[in-house]
C-alpha cells in the first residue's frame, strides 16, 4: 500500500544584500545609470562578502531617507576605491547614522567631502573620523555641514581621527547648548576653534612658554615683564608678530606654521627683542609727516639700534637672534625684501650685500654710532627718512597693509608711534588701524590687569574679573579653566557666586569643642608651644648680650681705612614673629551628606575639625579666612563665606559655620583660584590655602572627571607660582589618587578614617605653619 504523501516545508535562504540592493535600484530609473557604472567598477575588485556588507550599508542609507543625492555621492566615492570597500561599508553605516540625526543636507555635505578625506587618511583612521562625525551629529546636528565644508582645514591641523575627536569634544564643551556658537566653531569662524586646531597641530603656544619667558626677562632686564597673549579676533587674523603697548609685551598665542622645536626659541627671541624696545626706545612719538615706507624703515633702524644697545650690555644675545636673519641678496627686489636685507646687514657687519640701499643704510648707521648717537632714538628717524626717500625715488613697490616685519622675532613696531597725531597722513594711520582697534578693545581689561600685576605677579591660576549679579547669587568673579582634551585654557569659563551662609546655632560649635576635651587640651598645648617658639639670633644690633664678630671686623677695617665704622656691633636674641595668612576651603558637596558613624555625617566631622582649627588660629593671632564651596556647573560655582581675613572669629562666624548644609558638586579648580585671588591681596610673609574635601573634583556638566582633576592641578601650580602654598586633606581612602594628582604627594594627606580628621587637621596646620 502506498503511504499517503506528506507536506514538507521548503526553506529558501534569504536574499543576499546585493540582491536586495539591485532589486531596490531597479525600481528607481533615475538612479540606475549611476549605480550600474559604480557597481561595475566596485564588483570587479571585491569579493562577495565585502560586496554584501557594502550593499547592506547602501540599503541602510536608503532606508533612513538620505535621498538620491546622498546615494549617488556615496556610490561615486566608493567607486574611486581609495580606501577599500570594507572601509566604505563602515562609512556608509556611519553616514546613515549621521542622516538620522542631522538630515539629508548635512549627510550630503559629509559625503561630498569623503573623497578628499580618503586621500588624506588611512582606512582605519577614516572609519574613526566618521564615528566622531556621528557623535557630532547626535550632539550638534546643525554643526555637521559646517564641519564637512571645512574638513580639509580641520584634517590638516588634526592630522588623525584622534585629533578630530578631540576637536569635536572641545567644540561641544566650549559652546554648550548654543547652536549659533557651535556653528561658528565648527565652521572655523570662532577664534577658539582656530586656537584648538593650532594646539592639535602640535604647536608650542604662549601658555607653555609664558612662565619661562618671565623668568628670562626678569633675569636679563631686572624687572618682571607684563606678558599677554595676542589672539585672533572676529575682525582680524591671527597676529604674526609681537606687539608692544606701553608696559605690555603681547606675543602671538601661536606662531602658526612654526615647528614645535623652533617655537620656543622664536618666543624667547621675540620676548627679549620687545623687552629691549621697552628698555631703550622710550615712549611712543608722533608720526608727523612720515609715509608708511618711512615708518617701516624707521622701525627697521630702531630695531637695529635697540639690539645694538642690548648686545653691548649682554653680548650673548647675538647668538639668540642671529639664526633668524636669513634675508639674502637675491631674487626680485621689492621694498619689503630691501627692508629685510637692511635688517640683516645692520645686525651682522660681516654680511655681504651689494645693494646700494643696504650699503647706504649700513654707512649711515655706522656714522651715527661713531658720532656717539647710538642712544639717541632720533637717529632711527633720520636714517629711515633718508633711505625711504631713496627707495621712493627708485619706484620700488611697497605694500603697506601686507608688509610684515622681518625677521620673525621682531615686533610689528606699531608701539613706537603715536597715531593720534592730527598731522599724520591718512595712509600712515591706515597702516595701524588693526593695532588701534586692538588697543581700544583691550584697554579697560588690561588696565585692571596692570594694576593687579603692580601689586603681585600673576601666576597660571588665573585672574578674577568682577561681573554683574543675577538671581542665582552675587557673581563675584570669572576664572579660566583648563580644557584637557584641547590642551588650552579657556578664559572666563567659570563663574563664582557669593552665596550667603544660612545661619545656624553657635552653641553647636561649642558643643563640638566640649565633646572632644582631649583634643581641645592637645590643641591648647600645641598653641602654647608655638607661642614659645625658638629664639633666633639677630646680628648687627646697637646693643645686645654679645659682640657680633663679623660686624666688629668690618668696623675695624673701616676704621683702618679712614671710613666711618658702623656702631651696630652686637647680637641679641628674639622670638620670631608669626607672619602667616591662611585660607581654609571646605568642600560641602552632596557627598558630605553621607553618614559615617552613629548618624554623624562627613560634613559634621569637617565642621568639628574646622572649629578646633579656628580656635587654635585665633589663639595664635594668625590671620585666616574660612569658606565653603560647591558647584552646579561651570556657571554656578558657589562660594560661602564663613569668615574673611579682616573680621573676627566671633558668634556670627560660628553661626555661619554651624549653618553649612551639603549639596551640589565639587569644581575644585575654580574654588582654588578664588581662594588664591583673595589671599593674594593679604600682606603676609607666608600664605597658605588649606583644602578639605571628601572626593575627587566632579561636576554635572563634565563627563570625564580627569578634566577637572587636571584643571585643579593647574590651579594649584598657578598658586604656587604666586608664592601661595597649597595643601589638601582628603577624607576617605578613595581620595588618595586624585588628591596626590592635584596637590602633589608631599602636599596631600589622605585619611582612611574620617573620624581622625579633627586631630589630624590641627596637627597638619601646626606642622605647615612651621615649614
Amino acid at each position: 500500500m502506498t503511504p499517503p504523501p506528506r507536506l514538507a516545508v521548503v526553506t529558501t535562504p534569504p536574499d543576499r544584500s546585493v540582491t536586495r540592493l539591485h532589486r531596490l535600484v531597479r525600481q528607481r530609473e533615475a538612479l540606475r545609470p549611476t549605480f550600474q557604472d559604480a557597481w561595475t567598477r566596485i564588483a570587479n575588485a571585491a569579493d562577495d562578502a565585502a560586496l554584501d556588507r557594502w550593499a547592506e550599508a547602501v540599503i541602510e542609507l536608503a532606508f533612513v531617507n538620505a535621498g538620491p543625492a546622498c546615494l549617488i555621492a556615496f556610490w561615486r566615492a566608493s567607486a574611486e576605491q581609495q580606501a577599500g570597500l570594507e572601509t566604505h561599508a563602515a562609512v556608509g553605516r556611519s553616514a546613515a547614522e549621521v542622516c538620522r540625526h542631522a538630515g539629508q543636507a548635512a549627510t550630503l555635505a559629509a559625503l561630498d567631502a569623503l573623497p578628499r578625506l580618503a586621500r588624506r587618511l588611512p582606512p582605519q583612521e577614516m572609519q574613526a573620523w566618521w564615528r566622531a562625525l556621528e557623535r557630532l551629529a547626535r550632539a550638534a546636528p546643525e554643526s555637521v555641514s559646517p564641519a564637512a565644508r571645512a574638513v580639509e582645514r580641520i584634517q590638516e591641523s588634526c592630522g588623525s581621527a584622534h585629533g578630530f575627536e578631540a576637536f569635536v569634544s572641545a567644540g561641544l564643551k566650549a559652546c554648550g547648548g548654543d547652536k549659533g556658537k557651535r556653528r561658528a566653531f565648527f565652521a572655523l569662524e570662532d577664534p577658539a576653534a582656530r586656537q584648538v586646531l593650532d594646539r592639535l597641530a602640535g604647536s608650542i603656544g604662549f601658555a607653555e612658554v609664558e612662565r619661562p619667558l618671565k623668568v628670562l626677562l626678569t633675569a636679563l632686564f631686572g624687572e618682571p615683564p607684563q606678558l599677554r597673549a595676542l589672539t585672533a579676533g572676529a575682525d582680524r587674523a591671527l597676529p604674526r608678530r609681537a606687539n608692544i603697548a606701553g608696559p605690555l609685551i603681547r606675543l602671538p598665542e601661536v606662531f602658526r606654521g612654526v615647528p614645535a622645536a623652533e617655537a620656543t626659541r622664536l618666543y624667547r627671541a621675540a620676548a627679549v627683542h620687545a623687552a629691549a624696545h621697552q628698555a631703550f626706545s622710550g615712549p611712543p612719538v608722533p608720526v608727523g609727516t612720515l609715509k608708511p615706507l618711512q615708518l617701516a624703515l624707521t622701525g627697521v633702524i630702531e630695531d637695529a639700534r635697540v639690539e645694538a644697545l642690548a648686545m653691548r650690555r649682554l653680548p650673548g644675545l647675538r647668538r639668540l637672534w642671529a639664526p633668524f636673519h636669513v634675508a639674502a641678496p637675491a631674487g626680485f627686489a621689492t621694498a619689503g625684501t630691501i627692508l629685510a636685507r637692511i635688517a640683516r646687514a645692520l645686525f651682522d657687519p660681516n654680511h655681504a650685500d651689494d645693494s646700494g640701499f643696504v650699503e647706504k643704510a649700513r654707512a649711515l648707521f655706522a656714522a651715527e654710532v661713531a658720532s656717539g648717537n647710538l642712544e639717541d632714538r632720533a637717529m632711527s628717524r633720520r636714517i629711515g627718512g633718508l633711505i625711504g626717500n631713496d627707495i621712493g625715488q627708485a619706484r620700488l613697490q611697497f605694500d603697506a597693509k601686507g608688509y610684515v616685519v622681518e625677521p620673525a622675532y621682531r615686533d610689528d613696531n606699531l608701539g613706537l608711534w603715536d597715531f593720534d597725531d592730527p598731522s599724520a597722513p591718512v595712509e600712515s594711520v591706515e597702516v595701524a588701524v588693526d593695532a588701534v582697534r586692538l588697543r581700544q578693545t583691550e584697554e579697560p581689561e588690561e588696565a585692571d590687569r596692570e594694576r593687579e600685576e603692580t601689586e603681585e605677579r600673576r601666576g597660571a591660576a588665573g585672574r578674577a574679573r568682577s561681573v554683574a549679579a543675577d538671581d542665582r547669587g552675587v557673581v563675584v568673579a570669572r576664572y579660566p579653566e583648563w580644557d584637557r582634551a584641547a590642551a588650552i585654557e579657556r578664559p572666563d569659563w567659570t563663574t563664582v557666586r557669593e552665596v550667603a551662609a544660612p545661619p545656624g546655632d553657635p552653641a553647636v560649635i561649642e558643643r563640638l569643642l566640649d565633646g572632644e576635651p582631649g583634643l581641645r587640651a592637645r590643641v591648647t598645648r600645641l598653641v602654647r608651644a608655638s607661642r614659645i617658639g625658638r629664639a633666633g639670633v639677630r646680628k648687627r644690633q646697637p646693643d645686645g648680650f654679645d659682640l657680633d664678630l663679623d660686624a666688629v671686623l668690618e668696623a675695624g677695617i673701616a676704621q683702618r681705612t679712614g671710613e666711618l665704622p658702623d656702631d651696630r656691633l652686637y647680637r641679641t636674641r628674639a622670638r620670631p614673629a608669626r607672619d602667616l595668612a591662611v585660607s581654609v576651603l571646605v568642600d560641602v558637596s552632596e557627598s558630605t551628606r553621607d553618614r559615617v558613624d552613629k548618624g554623624v555625617t562627613v560634613l559634621d566631622i569637617e565642621r568639628a575639625a574646622v572649629a578646633h582649627l579656628a580656635e587654635a588660629m585665633t589663639s595664635l593671632g594668625d590671620r585666616f579666612a574660612l569658606s565653603a564651596f560647591a558647584s552646579a556647573g561651570r556657571d554656578d560655582v558657589r562660594h560661602v563665606r564663613i569668615k574673611d581675613f579682616v573680621e573676627p572669629y566671633d558668634g556670627g562666624a560660628r553661626s555661619r559655620l554651624a549653618g553649612l548644609a551639603p549639596g551640589l558638586s565639587t569644581r575644585l579648580g575654580a574654588a582654588l583660584r578664588h581662594a588664591g585671588a583673595e589671599i593674594a591681596g593679604i600682606r603676609s610673609h607666608r600664605k597658605l590655602v588649606l583644602v578639605l574635601s571628601d572626593g575627587e573634583p566632579a561636576d554635572i556638566d563634565v563627563e570625564d572627571p580627569l578634566d577637572l582633576v587636571e584643571d585643579a592641578r593647574r590651579a594649584v601650580l598657578g598658586l604656587k607660582h604666586r608664592g601661595i602654598d597649597v595643601f589638601g586633606i582628603g577624607i576617605g581612602a578613595g581620595t588618595a589618587g586624585a588628591g596626590a594628582a592635584v596637590f602633589g604627594r608631599s602636599n596631600h594627606l589622605a585619611l582612611r578614617r574620617i573620624a581622625d580628621l579633627p586631630a589630624r587637621l590641627s596637627e597638619c596646620y601646626f606642622r605647615l605653619s612651621r615649614a
